[in-house]
Formats: structure tokens, C-alpha cells, sequence
């Protein structure tokens, strides 16, 4: 069983950054793709963003792109999200995924965006 560790969360201003690490427990190589989701009050969960594993190929949801940056260092079996020019829109919890046959949730690190 893979454990997905998310850290980095917190209280930030409009325009401000946040970086997200996810550790996974086990070797992140085993995983087509690791991506980060997010759950705002009273919507969906959606995807925010997801890297392939080699880290060739990137997806981003078109209100994020240009703003985050997914990247992940297999070495350390962690992915990061790194988020810029953060809008209060963003506020969400923010959920490490890891697909193969399987998929695979972190416990969510509350990302607030306010003045």
C-alpha cells in the first residue's frame, strides 16, 4: 500500500506563491501518472494538474496554466506543484493522486487564498 504525504499548504495573499510537495512512501516510478487535484466548498473535486512518469508530458486545467508548474523528482519520490500568482479562486483543498492499476489519494492540504 502507497502512502501520498501532501505539505506546503496554507494562508496566502492574492499574487502570492505556495509550493506543494507530495512524498509517496514508495517508489513514484511505479505510477503512470501523478497528478494534483483540488475540492473547493461545495464543488467537485477537479484536476489541477498531472505529470506523465518519465515527466515528458503535462496536463494543466486552462485557470491555472501559466500560473502552476507540476514537476516531480523520481530520485526523492516526491512531486511538487508550484503555484504563482495565486487567486483567491484557488482556494481549495489540494489532493496528491497516483494512478496505475490503482488509484491512489493523499489526505489534502488546505491551500486559502485572501487579503
Amino acid at each position: 500500500q502507497v502512502q501520498l504525504v501532501e505539505s506546503g499548504g496554507g494562508l496566502v495573499q492574492p499574487g502570492g506563491s505556495l509550493r506543494l510537495s507530495c512524498a509517496a512512501s514508495g517508489s513514484i516510478g511505479l505510477f503512470n501518472v501523478m497528478g494534483w487535484y483540488r475540492e473547493a466548498p461545495a464543488k467537485q473535486r477537479e484536476l489541477v494538474a498531472a505529470i506523465s512518469r518519465g515527466g515528458m508530458t503535462t496536463t494543466y486545467r486552462d485557470s491555472v496554466k501559466g500560473r502552476f508548474t507540476i514537476s516531480r523528482d523520481n530520485a526523492k519520490n516526491t512531486v511538487y506543484l508550484q503555484m504563482n500568482s495565486l487567486k483567491p479562486d484557488d482556494t481549495a483543498v489540494y489532493f496528491c493522486n497516483a494512478k496505475n492499476s490503482t488509484n491512489y489519494w493523499g489526505q489534502g492540504t488546505q491551500v486559502t487564498v485572501s487579503s
